[in-house]
C-alpha cells in the first residue's frame, strides 16, 4: 500500500507508521532506525500487514450464505485495502480506525457491525487491539485476523537461513494443507515433533501457508541464531496460527487468527463454518495482539 498516506505514532522507543487505506500496520523502528515490517515489494507481495475481517481466507466460490441468501466478501474481508476507514482518536502514542456498516456494506455482509482497530504503544511493544460492535437485533457471525509481515534478514549482509522462529512451548501440532485455491483439502501433514524450534528457508512455503489449529504456544520470537531474539509476537486471544512469505520473500508473517480459510467441501452456511465467531445483538467483543522489539 505504498500509495497511501501514512499516520504514525511514537514514544521514546519505537516509531510506527500504518496507511490510512486498510489501517495496515507498515513500519516499526527502533531507535537506531533498523525497520522491522516488510516493505511490501509489489513485485513479490505488495502488503506489509493486512487486517483480516469479517472473513480469513478464501470462501468457497467466492460466496456464503446466510438465512438462505447469498453474499460475497473479498479474500480477507473488506478491511484489507479500504478506502473508507475514519480515524477517531490519534494521539501521540496510540490511533484507532474505524469503519462502520451502511447500505452497501449490507448488501455483501448482512450484519450491522461496527469495526475498531487500535495501535497503541507500551514502551518496546505495540498492541493491536480489535473491537468489534454489533448494533443489529440479531446475532451478527464474523472471524477476525492479523496478517503482519516481518523483514527477515535484517540486514542485506545475512541470509534467510540465518533466521528462526522460536515457540513459547515445545510442539507436537500438524499442520493442515490448502489447494490451489487456497481452501483446506482435509489432508494433514505431520511437522512439529516435540520442538519449539523452526527454522527459516524459502521452500518452506512451497506449499503455501503452515496452518496450525492446536498450538500449545501463545508466542512466537523471531531470532537471529547468532543475535537472539529479534521480536516477539503475542496472541492470546487468538486460537489459530498461520506462518506464511512468498517462496522469494525476505519476509516471515506470524498470523493469529479467530476462523480459517474454507473447506473445499464446505456447504456455504456461515453459521457453521470452521471458527466462525458469533456476536449476540447489542453485544461487543475485543481480542489483541502485540509485536515486542528487543533488537
Amino acid at each position: 500500500m505504498k500509495d497511501s498516506e501514512k499516520l504514525s505514532i511514537k514514544n521514546n522507543i519505537l516509531k510506527i507508521e500504518i496507511t490510512k487505506i486498510g489501517a495496515e500496520l507498515c513500519s516499526i523502528t527502533n531507535q537506531n532506525g533498523q525497520e522491522f515490517i516488510w516493505q511490501a515489494d509489489p513485485d513479490v507481495w505488495g502488503s506489509h500487514a493486512p487486517v483480516l475481517f469479517p472473513i480469513i481466507g478464501a470462501l468457497k466460490k467466492n460466496k456464503f450464505y446466510y438465512q438462505g441468501k447469498k453474499y460475497s466478501v473479498p479474500k480477507h474481508g473488506f478491511i484489507r485495502h479500504n478506502k473508507n476507514l475514519i480515524v477517531t482518536d490519534h494521539k501521540e502514542s496510540s490511533i484507532t480506525f474505524q469503519y462502520k456498516y451502511d447500505k452497501k456494506t449490507l448488501k455483501d455482509y448482512p450484519f450491522e457491525f461496527e469495526f475498531n482497530l487500535t495501535f497503541s504503544l507500551d514502551n518496546n511493544s505495540l498492541n493491536v487491539n480489535h473491537e468489534i460492535i454489533n448494533h443489529g437485533a440479531n446475532p451478527m457471525f464474523f472471524s477476525l485476523g492479523g496478517h503482519p509481515a516481518f523483514k527477515c534478514p535484517l540486514q542485506e549482509n545475512e541470509n534467510y537461513n540465518d533466521y528462526f522462529l522460536k515457540f513459547e512451548k515445545k510442539e507436537d501440532s500438524i499442520r493442515h494443507l490448502i489447494n490451489n485455491q487456497g481452501l483446506q483439502n482435509g489432508k494433514t501433514q505431520d511437522f512439529f515433533n516435540n520442538t519449539d524450534m523452526l527454522p527459516l528457508k524459502h521452500d518452506l512455503f512451497k506449499d503455501d501457508a503452515l496452518i496450525f489449529k492446536d498450538l500449545k504456544s501463545k508466542e512466537i520470537s523471531l531470532n537471529h541464531i547468532t543475535k537472539g531474539k529479534i521480536l516477539t509476537i503475542s496472541y492470546k486471544d487468538f486460537d489459530y496460527v498461520g506462518v506464511w512469505a512468498k517462496t522469494n520473500g525476505d519476509f516471515v508473517c506470524i498470523e493469529p487468527w479467530l476462523g480459517i480459510t474454507d473447506h473445499e467441501d464446505t456447504d456455504g452456511n456461515f453459521e457453521t463454518k470452521e471458527g466462525i465467531l458469533k456476536l449476540d445483538a447489542k453485544r461487543s467483543f475485543n481480542a489483541r495482539y502485540s509485536i515486542s522489539i528487543d533488537f
